[in-house]
């Protein structure tokens, strides 16, 4: 007699241990996301120690943001074909690793190479993490609890690393934001490896090897262009070079996409509109959250004279607030009114706070000037990030689930990299003119233009996230997003 078919709750190892498989992943996710920032705040101090100039100064941010940000697809898709348990742990070990190299270095250049490969095993680390979240948790209920708790430390994790690297800093010292990465990713490690199931691969697919040449490369051009942009100008040749090619890689990349027979990144992926209005709402709000993050810092720091650590703590309201409202959006709003609503309203929010960092001046002060637009992002943020994840790998197949993820970082690291570089520009242009146009000021001018540099990058951000609200509207359907609670659970490998 047939044995009956286990039901799909049995059939998946990993149902019993979801909620601590959620704690690992969480800590990994939050590694990753506050090394973002959590080394900007150390780079002074690195610098002194180190001696090195300000123009390389850059390049402890651009070697991780570079390895990252091109390798996110190729990570993801090696996710799918070798397994997430083995890929998730590699990672975890290898940043470990790279982060106790670039705490430990002596020289400039060991540091960068430290960095480019915590952007290495970043890219293997995140669309594993997020990836394991999709196949783990299949209840609806369930699942958006899983994706609020990881929407809000994806959320968070960069305002907590700009408290953190202020601690370290202040307290210890500057290594120490590159050797607090251990006690998240040793932990995690040994989680993974006695929390996931190693389960069957299945049927392996043959790596996309012209596809994946194409867009790592045409990431790295991307990436780099904007980099050196933000670093000598827009119409530099290397500028100009950089971008022509990324773009002609991207276009190729499309192209190959359509015609091979295992694609690095199925258009199936991307061409889903609730997927693909994700993917560009995460592009979008990295283009003006990392503007926030680095103007804000800047204007409390050296226009208000708050220390590091002060202004780690002045960012956590707004931490609070993206929490709060990641739990409440996923568990509570995302199955009654969808994606659409949510995630519009949310940017509609985060545009409005940027409105609200515009108003500030030199004198303003922290409760009525700085906190409400913190508390107004932070709401945005949160309905964004968490609604935003889980639709996006909502619909994944097994075959898919990987680069799917992949995607989520990968738009969000771009559009970091593009705002860093638009914002800065802005900004560096707008207190040019002003200084050029307002001599008679003169002490007056040392704060008086970098202030007027700050609220015209903000206008400008609050612009790009408000039409970006548009767009996500337009694309993503409207309407709560079905899913099969009996559905047959993806095996995490």
């Amino acid at each position: 007699m047939a044995t009956p078919a286990p039901s799909a709750a049995h059939a998946d190892p990993h149902h019993e241990r979801r909620w601590l498989i959620l704690a690992v992943l969480g800590l990994a996710q939050l590694m990753v996301v506050l090394d973002a920032t959590i080394v900007n705040i150390a780079l002074p101090s690195a610098q002194e120690s180190l001696g090195f100039t300000d123009e390389s100064r850059q390049w402890i941010i651009t070697a991780y943001a570079l390895a990252f940000g091109s390798l996110l697809l190729l990570g993801g898709r090696i996710g799918d074909l070798v397994g997430r348990k083995p890929v998730f742990i590699t990672g975890l070990i290898g940043f470990a690793l790279a982060s106790a190299l670039g705490g430990a270095a002596g020289s400039f250049g060991v540091l960068v190479v430290a960095r480019a490969l915590q952007g290495v095993f970043g890219a293997l680390l995140a669309p594993a993490a997020l990836s394991l979240l999709t196949t783990t948790f299949t209840n609806p209920e369930e699942r958006g609890k899983a994706f609020g708790v990881f929407g809000a430390i994806a959320g968070a994790g960069a305002g907590i690393g700009l408290l953190l690297g202020g601690l370290l800093t202040e307290y210890l010292s500057w290594r120490w934001c590159l050797y607090v990465n251990l006690v998240f990713a040793v932990p995690a490690a040994l989680g993974a490896m006695t929390l996931l199931h190693g389960g069957t691969q299945g049927h392996r697919t043959k790596l996309d090897i012209p596809g994946t040449l194409s867009i790592t490369l045409g990431l790295f051009a991307l990436v780099y262009g904007f980099s050196n942009a933000e670093t000598d100008s827009w119409t530099a040749p290397l500028t100009i070079v950089c971008l022509v090619v990324a773009v002609v890689l991207v276009v190729a990349f499309v192209l190959i996409e359509l015609r091979v027979e295992h694609p690095l990144l199925p258009l199936r992926v991307v061409t889903d509109r609730n997927r693909g209005g994700s993917y560009m709402a995460f592009a979008i709000v990295g283009i003006g959250m990392f503007g926030v993050f680095l103007f804000l810092t800047y204007y409390l720091q050296q226009t208000r004279g708050y220390s590091p650590v002060k202004t780690g703590l002045a960012f956590l309201p707004m931490n609070f607030a993206i929490m709060g409202t990641a739990t409440t959006a996923t568990v509570v709003l995302l199955g009654r009114f969808g994606p659409r609503i949510l995630m519009t309203l949310g940017m509609v929010l985060a545009a409005l706070g940027m409105v609200l960092f515009a108003q500030l001046d030199v004198d303003s002060s922290y409760l009525t000037g700085v906190l409400p637009g913190l508390l107004v992002l932070g709401v945005g943020l949160g309905l964004v990030f968490a609604p935003g994840m889980e639709t996006a790998t909502t619909g994944l197949g097994r075959a898919d689930a990987g680069v799917g993820s992949a995607m989520v970082n990968t738009v969000q690291q771009v559009g970091g990299s593009i705002g860093t570089a638009l914002l800065s520009t802005i900004f560096t242009s707008s207190v040019t003119s002003f200084t050029e146009s307002n001599r008679a000021l003169g002490p007056k001018l040392a704060v008086e233009g970098p202030m007027h540099g700050y609220i015209t990058a903000f206008w400008w951000a609050a612009a790009i996230i408000a039409v970006g609200a548009v767009i996500v509207g337009l694309l993503l359907r409207s309407g709560v997003v079905e899913r099969d609670a009996d559905a047959e659970p993806v095996m995490a490998h």
